[in-house]
């Protein structure tokens, strides 16, 4: 029988040794993208988190591109052609240093650059890829509209043909990158149903002020989109794809990295209490060394540790092509609520100083907010997977 001393040591973020099941590849595309965050991100991310503002987001998605971090996912034009999995743990290692950091890379590679990359025709992929991979140039992705969210198929922006081109006129909301962005990707109603256009944001008639007064996602260029007359010739239009099956595309790969990265907020709270725990002490002891506070931090493990042991399975099956978008829904649903409900068991562990950015936790706390609403709700993905299990659609 092997002995207690013989075994690996038992590391309190991951107890069960999740590390095992990752290739020589996977660790270390993690430990580079942790290395950025830690040395481009992390110093900075509460004084951006206090003051509204990302300083020098291009530079940042420049050292982004050039990590290979932007559309890491894609094959060919410039873009690194990694795994699910490995552009997952990617995922969790950004959102473990804000949300906002994530969700920048997760709107420019999963879906402005993934629709282009996707749906658009060989010149738009020529013309925007190679640039968005390297950072050079940032994108947006416009369907989310001021009075529609989860029912995309009633948005109201619509492009119209005049003679040989198209005309935008519309509103979109809650766009990230958007007063940052190069180029837009819009979806829009038009005679021949739901259609996708290639916007350079240069564009006459297209504007994009920014969101401001968030307490959410703050560290993270969020805006409107105004297209107000945008002309465009007919090669802006995305030719391969009619219907809402376009951006649905997008949104599910949007939502296999939210699986990921909400599971790195989880982490970096649960790894804030844990710390905090021994270093507070009241009634002559570490916080630590009391039942009720042990018993937090053990069920905030358990959430978290199934939660990254889920994801990684969903990431598995999308490299071998066997996962479905009702599992992406699935993995959203846990592990955003579990990643939320960590972040608020860590903060009562810190106390006061739980909603202090000192700490990282009600930063998360509030950033996870977001996250819970967009890329679907937890009622949209409730109702997705109760139709696959049921064989009931009950949206309506």
């Amino acid at each position: 029988m092997m002995s207690t001393s013989n075994l690996p040591a038992f590391e309190p973020l991951d107890p069960v040794g999740i590390d095992d099941l990752l290739t020589p590849d996977e660790k270390a595309v993690r430990a580079s993208v942790r290395h950025l965050c830690a040395e481009r991100v992390d110093p900075f991310v509460a004084d951006w988190f206090e003051r509204g503002v990302v300083d020098d987001v291009r530079g940042l998605a420049k050292e982004l591109g050039a990590l290979g971090l932007l559309g890491m996912h894609l094959e060919g034009y410039g873009c690194a052609g990694m795994s699910a999995t490995e552009y997952g743990l990617a995922c969790l290692e950004l959102e473990a240093s804000d949300s906002g950091i994530r969700s920048l890379v997760s709107v420019q590679g999963s879906l402005a650059m993934y629709a282009i990359w996707r749906w658009g025709s060989e010149e738009h992929k020529l013309e925007w890829l190679p640039r968005m991979a390297s950072g050079e140039a940032i994108g947006c992705f416009g369907l989310t509209e001021p009075d529609i969210g989860s029912d995309p198929g009633s948005m109201r922006t619509r492009a119209r043909r005049d003679g040989s081109d198209w005309v935008l006129d519309g509103r979109k909301m809650w766009i990230t990158n958007g007063s940052v962005a190069d180029v837009a990707v819009v979806w829009a109603q038009t005679d021949e149903g739901v259609r996708g256009f290639v916007v350079p944001t240069t564009t006459p008639g297209f504007s994009a002020p920014e969101i401001k007064h968030k307490q959410s996602l703050r560290a993270s260029v969020t805006s409107e989109l105004v297209l107000d007359g945008v002309r465009l010739p007919d090669a802006a239009a995305l030719p391969e794809v009619r219907g809402l099956r376009g951006p649905l595309s997008c949104l599910n790969e949007a939502r296999f990295g939210i699986v990921w990265g909400s599971m790195g907020a989880a982490r970096s709270s649960l790894a804030a209490a844990l710390s905090y725990a021994g270093e507070r002490v009241q009634f002559g002891r570490p916080v630590s060394g009391f039942q009720l506070t042990q018993q937090k931090l053990v069920e905030m493990n358990l959430e978290y540790t199934k939660g990254v042991l889920l994801a990684l399975h969903l990431g598995r099956r999308k490299d071998a092509g066997t996962l479905r978008p009702e599992q992406v829904s699935l993995g959203k649903l846990n592990n955003v609520r579990e990643a939320l409900e960590i972040c608020r068991t860590a903060r009562t562990v810190l106390g006061a100083n739980g909603i202090s950015l000192e700490y990282p936790v009600i930063r998360h706390m509030n950033n996870l907010e977001s996250v819970l609403t967009y890329e679907g709700t937890v009622e949209m993905h409730t109702l997705v997977v109760g139709q696959a299990m049921t064989g009931q659609a009950a949206f309506r």
